[in-house]
């Protein structure tokens, strides 16, 4: 899960930019990064850290130019070494830098085909380094001297016959414009819009929600559709094309349980209106299996569930509490890298409200239940705030396999769900009852708004990769790359390299 941004203006952009990755915060804590343009030079800052540790005044002062992409990171795989922050940037040809959210399946085949057939260097892990070089040797077979639209649609269609996987990309061809585009399976999330200058002019933006888009005063336009890539050129031009031969809708269902903002419009959705229709539908599954329930109090756990719970309480006819509050300036647990460090940030971050525990039979709503490790000391803290019966009911289906398509969620093994009943995971994090949503209630809640979208990707909850190319042995070598010993290793070894670098 990244965030990323693009713009084409009439002024500097670097403000914008800026504004733009901080409301796409939410999607990655670890590493920003801003490149723009400016008379065929490129102005680069990109670092460790949010958005408003990395840009300082200084660094702002230098991002010149009317376009530009932008990138906030987390690391799906291994590390979190600088080296890895994006944008990417490769000269040949014209001077190419990408922003990308997602993870390629085939990387590992790419890779080899971009040193042996190719002849490129890949000088980091990343695969969005690899994307970079296959778009870019794609643009360079055209051999022209200035590219067109023609040129960077048809490479862009080789990419997507290269690469498997989910990827929503943005890439600036320096001096000539901005492109973004989608995998054939519209996974991974990516809009663009416009917005009107005083002097009559039109600027465009791409982003990966479009919350970005609303901050900054532009108009959504639409989603791109899955294969789809979006064209800008330097001077305001706007070109889209379709450039994959069998495109199928399956955006990621996740993004609308945990990952995305609840005021962004994603694949014509509402996030808002999706989440209170997943507190319906969990309402109902409760009122089921236990029409004469005892419940006296419905608790969101912050903040991704709110609106979820709010709506359950609505239909249940229970009142609905704040009962945690939350220190904001403590990151997202299930992104944190190790199992330590994830215990250790829940008691920062929440704090019970006694008054609304205590003699009381609670309902806790979370939007899913990863490993378990935030919602068993969540339900501990509110035993101790004095409730006589904690339950907790799940917004989402029970995560049983680990993503592939670009969000950091950890091995099968690390997943509390992972070869157990609801009953199991129930009495191992100490819940007095545990209620999931169904998957078909999941499904219904997100597609069957105005905007009906028929296929999603549930992998993560039945295991069913939409790629096709997701077998058990590239499973077993992710969960070898993903355990929290590996990811310590490769951390503690960054930290050497990048102080020895600076």
């Amino acid at each position: 899960m990244c965030g990323i941004v693009g713009i084409v203006g009439k002024s500097n952009v670097n403000q914008a930019l800026y504004d733009a990755l901080t409301v796409l915060q939410h999607r990655g804590q670890d590493a920003a990064g801003i490149v723009t343009c400016h008379e065929g030079r490129l102005y680069l800052r990109k670092d460790n850290g949010l958005v408003r540790d990395v840009f300082q005044q200084r660094h702002m002062q230098r991002l010149i130019g009317h376009m530009g992409i932008g990138h906030v990171r987390y690391p799906t795989a291994g590390s979190s070494s600088s080296a890895e922050a994006q944008p990417f940037y490769v000269n040949s040809p014209y001077g190419i830098t990408l922003a990308h959210n997602g993870n390629l399946t085939n990387v590992e085949q790419l890779a080899k085909e971009i040193y042996e057939s190719d002849l490129r260097h890949i000088n980091t892990s990343s695969d969005s380094e690899v994307l970079l070089n296959v778009f870019a040797h794609e643009l360079a077979q055209r051999g022209k001297l200035q590219p067109t639209e023609e040129d960077v649609f048809a490479a862009v269609s080789h990419v997507h016959q290269r690469c498997v996987g989910g990827y929503a990309v943005v890439a600036m061809i320096t001096g000539y414009g901005i492109v973004g585009f989608r995998d054939p399976n519209g996974i991974r999330p990516i809009v663009f819009g416009q917005r009107h200058t005083d002097e009559g002019g039109v600027e465009y933006m791409i982003a990966s929600e479009s919350v970005a888009l609303d901050v900054l005063g532009f108009t959504l336009i639409r989603d791109l559709a899955p294969g789809e890539a979006v064209y800008i050129t330097d001077d305001g031009k706007l070109y889209t094309r379709q450039c994959a031969t069998n495109p199928k809708y399956s955006p990621c269902i996740f993004e609308h349980v945990y990952l995305a903002r609840p005021d962004s419009i994603m694949d014509g959705v509402s996030v808002y209106k999706a989440r209170l229709r997943m507190g319906e539908k969990l309402a109902e599954k409760i009122l089921r299996e236990r029409p004469d329930h005892d419940i006296d109090v419905v608790i969101p756990i912050p903040d991704t569930s709110r609106t979820a719970a709010l709506e359950l309480a609505n239909r249940l006819g229970v009142k609905f509490r704040e009962g945690f509050v939350k220190n904001r300036y403590i990151g997202r647990t299930f992104i944190m890298p190790g199992q330590a460090a994830r215990k250790k940030s829940v008691r920062q971050k929440l704090n019970a409200i006694e008054l609304e525990f205590r003699g009381k039979n609670v309902m806790l709503v979370d939007d899913s239940i990863v490993r378990g490790t935030t919602c068993r000391q969540i339900i501990q803290m509110a035993r101790e705030a004095g409730a006589k019966k904690v339950y907790l009911s799940s917004a989402a289906p029970a995560v049983r396999y680990p993503n592939v398509y670009g969000i950091d969620m950890p091995s099968a093994r690390e997943l509390i769900a992972h070869g157990r009943t609801t009953e199991e995971v129930c009495e191992l994090i100490g819940a007095d009852w545990l209620v999931y949503q169904d998957l078909p209630d999941l499904i219904e809640a997100v597609g069957g708004g105005k905007v009906k979208i028929e296929n999603f990707d549930c992998a993560v909850f039945d295991g069913n990769y939409v790629t096709g190319d997701v077998n058990e042995a590239y499973l077993n070598k992710i969960e070898q790359a993903r355990n929290d010993a590996s990811k310590a290793k490769a951390q503690a070894v960054n930290e050497i390299i990048d102080l020895y670098n600076n």
